[in-house]
């Protein structure tokens, strides 16, 4: 499915100047969220593990602290699965679920991000067997707690959901268990972010995967992402590309299946991936800043272009 939205460089050029006056988020709130949600002391946030719960409650508390509003109770919603490894049955998981209502559209963009990872596993070389989950996806976690700041201090065109997944690491589940029991029809998103592994790419880049279906968001992206660091990218969307396709390969999979445009912010693989040195202090602080304040400036400009869909 294309999405078509009018566009014209002269509209591009009055966001551009919106956007060099936007404030930006905030760093040192990033660098302290990202630093909790990988410690130690939430071993690797496997869901329904102690360290996950304790993950919930540091995202619930955030967005309390924001007076956010949510369809959600409490701004949970519980869920269960079976896993598909070991036959368990995880009766609560749970996604935390904040909302910013819309200035001008009864519509709603979706930014996703899963705050589980894999737990414990096997012990490396230096003998750490906790898999911190640093890049992922503690990174994608901490960005969607600092646009939530944002737009609550800018109020977005469209309602902004915020949506932090439980067990995608299982399978995507929590976003299938959004998906399936969403508090409105599913055409009324207009557009499903979704961020997964933002912090650290040796090259400088960050990929914005989806284009590929929705090419109109590319040119936006092209204009937004010009002169800004990371890089931003484009590709890994192509149909029969095997593992190089990543349209199903993180939360947004769940949205592209019902026919939800997206476009998914996140790196390559790098050599700690799903292991325990995918840790804190292996994330580059600079890249991991730019990469959210990218995404926060595209995301700013698709809210406002996707009104003259």
């Amino acid at each position: 499915m294309q999405v078509a939205i009018k566009y014209c460089l002269s509209c591009l050029l009055i966001f551009s100047i919106h956007l060099a006056k936007a404030q930006s988020i905030d760093k040192t709130k990033l660098i302290e969220h990202i630093a909790y949600l990988s410690s130690d002391e939430l071993e690797g946030r496997k869901t329904q593990s102690q360290g996950n719960l304790a993950a919930r409650e540091y995202i619930l508390n955030e967005f309390k602290s924001l007076d956010l509003a949510t369809q959600y109770p409490d701004y949970i919603q519980k869920f269960s699965f079976e896993g598909r490894r070991d036959n368990k049955v995880y009766d609560q998981a749970a996604n935390i679920i904040a909302y910013i209502p819309g200035s001008s559209s009864k519509k709603l963009i979706v930014i996703t991000a899963h705050y589980d990872h894999v737990g414990i596993g096997r012990a490396d070389s230096a003998g750490d067997s906790i898999y911190n989950g640093a890049d992922d996806n503690a990174s994608g976690t901490a960005a969607l707690l600092e646009l939530a700041r944002y737009f609550k201090a800018h109020r977005p065109e469209h309602g902004i959901m915020f949506a932090a997944l439980d067990g995608e690491e299982m399978g995507l589940q929590g976003a299938k268990a959004l998906v399936k029991d969403f508090p409105y029809a599913l055409d009324q998103i207009v557009l499903n972010i979704n961020m997964d592994m933002i912090s650290r790419n040796e090259n400088g880049e960050l990929y914005a995967s989806g284009t590929y279906y929705y090419p109109t968001f590319k040119t936006i992206l092209e204009e937004v992402a010009s002169g800004n660091k990371p890089i931003l990218k484009f590709g890994h969307d192509e149909p029969n590309t095997g593992r190089d396709n990543w349209t199903n390969s993180s939360d947004h999979g769940a949205f592209f299946k019902e026919n939800v445009p997206h476009i998914y912010f996140g790196v390559e693989d790098h050599k700690d991936y799903h292991k325990p040195s995918d840790s804190f202090e292996n994330i580059d602080q600079e890249f991991f800043v730019n990469a959210t304040n990218l995404i926060l400036k595209c995301t700013i400009v698709l809210d406002q272009e996707l009104l003259k869909e």
